[in-house]
């Protein structure tokens, strides 16, 4: 991917425009492009900035929801789940989770649940899930405290790298010879056209398609209001946190799922790259902001829980990051706990024809282009073409120079110090004060790469060392 070479390309005309660089957006973008549409994607900061580089870093099916009985949704989500396990599997691979039994009756109930959850992903699903004995259990999960254990349940997901599986979608649009965009802010969308500010520049782009579709994730409302400003509002934003811990608190490669926490959400603690991933907390908020701080409160609630399970219970001198991601609830209208609204996508077109796709989320991204582009189609009024995404393989890394900072700027993008270590590398979240000494070399060799001053270099390592700080709980 070149951006320059993008950027020339966007006054050209286009099938479809569509708005957000995170999920939904990228895989709306790349189902059309697959079906031979000419589509473009503008992004207002880096590819997967805000929620789709912030998720538990898991494709599932939602074990959760067979409780809600909406089957419907596990069912589709699974589906999706193999079809990524398939199409993407330098990103994406299979991961064994333990519930943890202190009744025998919980350890039948949930082991019944999960023979559905299997049953439910047909062809597709990973590994039958099965019932584990006491020192089983211990055995997978040698963090765990043993008191009033009695046993497990054993099944499988999946884990990705979800700022991974964002690029590798922007690369596989322009690949199929979409045009994908970062740092280009949408600000106004009237019937078909779209005027973009480029952040870099402050150069305007005037865009012109047959459809707009709005993806942009919690950030939805805010678009539809540039094209009719007293819209109802469609969502109810909800933060999720996540702490990043040493692996020595959960050694071992099973991950831990306790199935109810006190704000009824799961708590899951994920190895994941050489450390322990725990989340997550269902904080409604007011209105989205592009870089949301984890709440006290949301530390507390996290640390107080894992300490109820851990052998050590963890501190927060413990945590090495932490970050927090927005979802994109559409409340429809409902007043209440956010944490019971259903996680469905929603398609909605307003009067002169912006489509605006929000909800689902990351398993389910394939399915939500699909559907955005159907809809799209039709509100175009151009001929139909089936969806080729099923069966896509998405873009490798064997092609990729061997610096990964090279790598980033070359071949994926990448314009700033955050870009490199908060998604292409993911120091950031890895522990994000040793991410701080990576910050001088990385801006060098982007002002290199890029043609910046020393200025802009000293620029970038104070803005990203004033982001880290906030990736750092305060002790």
């Amino acid at each position: 991917m070149n951006r320059d070479a993008h950027l020339q390309r966007l006054d050209e005309s286009w099938d479809f425009v569509v708005i957000g660089g995170g999920a939904s957006g990228l895989g709306t973008a790349v189902d059309a492009a697959s079906r031979g549409f000419r589509v473009a994607l503008v992004e207002q900061h880096d590819f997967a900035k805000g929620t789709s580089s912030r998720s538990t870093k898991l494709v599932h099916g939602g074990v959760r929801y067979l409780k809600q009985g909406n089957l419907s949704l596990v069912r589709e989500a699974l589906h999706e789940r193999g079809l990524l396990l398939r199409n993407a599997p330098h990103l994406v691979h299979p991961l064994p989770f333990v519930i943890p039994a202190y009744r025998q009756w919980d350890r039948l109930y949930y082991g019944a649940g999960l023979k559905l959850y299997d049953r439910l992903a047909g062809d597709l699903g990973i590994e039958p899930s099965r019932l584990l004995g006491l020192q089983e259990t211990i055995d997978r999960l040698p963090g765990l405290r043993p008191d009033k254990l009695c046993g497990g349940v054993l099944y499988h997901d999946a884990q990705f790298d979800d700022a991974g599986l964002a690029v590798s979608l922007a690369r596989t649009l322009s690949d199929l010879g979409g045009n994908p965009v970062n740092y280009l802010k949408v600000v106004a969308v009237r019937k078909g056209v779209v005027r973009a500010v480029d952040q870099e520049t402050g150069r305007e782009h005037t865009l012109r398609a047959k459809a707009v579709i709005n993806a942009t994730g919690v950030f939805a409302d805010e678009i539809r209001r540039l094209e009719e400003p007293a819209c109802e509002p469609m969502l109810a934003p909800s933060q999720g946190i996540h702490l990043v811990l040493p692996q020595a608190f959960l050694p071992g490669g099973n991950a831990l799922m306790i199935p109810k926490t006190d704000d009824g959400r799961v708590l899951f603690a994920i190895p994941w790259q050489g450390r322990v991933l725990l989340g997550t907390t269902d904080t409604p908020v007011d209105r989205p902001e592009l870089e949301p701080v984890p709440l006290e409160r949301e530390i507390d609630f996290l640390l107080a829980h894992a300490g109820r399970y851990f052998t050590r219970p963890p501190e927060r001198r413990d945590v090495l990051a932490m970050f927090a991601g927005l979802r994109p609830l559409v409340k429809q209208g409902f007043s209440g706990k956010t944490s019971v609204l259903p996680r469905d996508h929603v398609l909605r077109v307003s009067a002169s024809g912006l489509i605006t796709l929000t909800g689902g989320k990351w398993t389910t991204y394939r399915r939500m282009g699909e559907d955005a582009i159907d809809t799209a189609i039709r509100v175009a009024g151009l001929d139909f073409r089936p969806s080729n995404t099923a069966t896509l393989a998405l873009a490798g890394t064997d092609d990729r120079p061997a610096d990964p900072v090279l790598r980033a700027v070359r071949v994926e993008m990448a314009r700033t110090v955050e870009d490199v270590l908060a998604r292409r590398t993911r120091a950031l979240l890895l522990d994000a004060r040793a991410s701080l000494e990576q910050a001088p070399e990385v801006a060098e060799l982007l002002a290199r790469e890029l043609g910046r001053d020393a200025e802009w270099q000293a620029r970038q390592v104070r803005e990203y060392r004033q982001l880290a700080e906030s990736y750092m709980p305060s002790c």
